[in-house]
């Protein structure tokens, strides 16, 4: 026995594939351990945050990156947004954001790896930003989350976001615009205090719903003549409130139930929903007899899935619902009822009231005996005239206000350069 273990020892083949073994052995073993040990690190002694593309943040980190992270990087990617001055003039900005690939930036003293990716999902890009750091730094990444939050907001204060639905995500639509106060909007006696007062003491009643297990949303329904107001009074309203729009198509093809109760779900904080000329999407079930088309609309959204939408078990809560429409009468009573409508709002021609607001707030340096005298010579004409048409009027004689007065004829007769 002896000597065959000495000529096995002997044997230099043999030996060489033992020690080739235990060299092969030696390094998977390192391998796994460097492995293992690389995830415990990873785990124990490193921070990773992840921000995807459908996060709402991620905008912001991707603008906050451009300006406060990674500035110094050479390797960009251009972001093309248009502003608008005080003025109502557009100017073209272009923003430098770091291009896909990994960049290092460093804040508050800690350095952090920046990797942005991108790839194809479903016939549409798919972008992450993912931050890594050593140490537990959870703390930190909150810190640079609400510092670009708070930088984005910067970037619209003073200003309404109008937002629409883009393919599955709320988009903002158009430029930021400027405030308009609700003043500026002229409507009848009364009117716009009622709203505002309303809508407010809504804002502040959170408690009060709660403690009576009443739904917590709000419905409003403006009506009446076109060019009266409607439209002109919400954005003021929201810009009172210092709320964002989000305008809701019904007649949009790709519209469904359930797309409408997932966007009215996942709207943007802040803001008011709503569905202008709601009678242009369904009429009342009893015209529909004659007019199944229409009522059935001309996509995929049914009635009740709008019912259900709007005050439905699935429905949200903290939510202002604002509808639109020139006729009243075409809708459903279903949809107008307490608990989706709250309040019913006309918003009609002028009086002599707003006629003599409207002239005071286009010549400020006239005296309200003028504005009175106008606003008589037009309501002696015995026609009916929108808030649409006094605008366009006064801006044929925008540097004449006597001009104004002489020429009120000229609501009932074609005006003439």
């Amino acid at each position: 026995m002896s000597q065959l273990l000495s000529l096995v020892e002997d044997n230099p083949y043999f030996g060489a594939g033992f020690g080739l073994m235990g060299v092969g052995l030696g390094a998977t073993a390192m391998r796994k351990g460097a492995q293992v040990g690389m995830i415990l690190f990873r785990r124990h002694y490193m921070t990773t945050v992840e921000v995807t593309c459908k996060d709402k943040s991620y905008s912001w980190l991707l603008g906050w990156i451009s300006q406060k992270g990674a500035r110094k990087t050479q390797h960009l990617s251009v972001d093309t947004s248009f502003v608008e001055s005080d003025s109502g003039k557009i100017s073209t900005k272009y923003d430098f954001q770091p291009s896909v690939g990994t960049h290092f930036m460093n804040y508050q003293g800690t350095w952090i790896r920046v990797e942005r990716t991108r790839e194809q999902r479903m016939l549409e890009p798919w972008e992450t930003v993912q931050l890594t750091t050593f140490g537990r730094h959870r703390a930190l990444f909150v810190d640079i989350l609400e510092e670009s939050r708070q930088l984005a907001m910067s970037a619209m204060q003073g200003k309404t976001v109008m937002y629409t639905v883009i393919g599955t995500d709320w988009r903002p639509f158009g430029h930021p615009r400027q405030r308009r106060p609700v003043s500026s909007v002229v409507l009848d006696t009364g009117v716009s205090e009622t709203v505002l007062t309303d809508v407010k003491d809504f804002m502040t009643s959170q408690d009060w719903y709660k403690e009576r297990g009443i739904p917590y949303r709000r419905g409003y329904l403006l009506h009446g003549p076109p060019g009266c107001g409607k439209t002109s009074f919400i954005t003021a309203l929201a810009g009172e409130l210092e709320y964002s729009i989000c305008v809701l198509n019904l007649s949009d093809r790709s519209m469904s139930d359930d797309r409408l109760a997932h966007r009215l779900a996942d709207a943007p904080e802040n803001s008011i929903i709503l569905l202008e000329d709601i009678d242009a999407a369904f009429v009342s079930r009893e015209d529909s007899k004659h007019l199944e088309e229409a009522y059935k609309g001309l996509n995929r959204l049914t009635f009740s899935g709008l019912l259900n939408a709007i005050d439905g078990v699935t429905s949200t809560e903290g939510r202002i619902l604002f509808m639109t429409t020139n006729y009243i009468e075409r809708l459903d009573p279903a949809l107008i009822r307490p608990g989706r409508v709250d309040i019913i709002q006309y918003i009609g021609y002028c009086s002599q009231q707003q006629l003599k607001q409207m002239f005071s707030r286009f010549y400020p340096m006239e005296n309200d005996a003028r504005a009175e005298i106008f606003a008589s010579k037009v309501c002696e004409l015995g026609i009916e005239i929108s808030a649409a048409q006094v605008q366009g009027y006064f801006m044929w004689f925008k540097k004449s206000p006597q001009a104004a007065i002489d020429n009120v004829f000229r609501f009932i007769t074609p005006q003439e350069k």
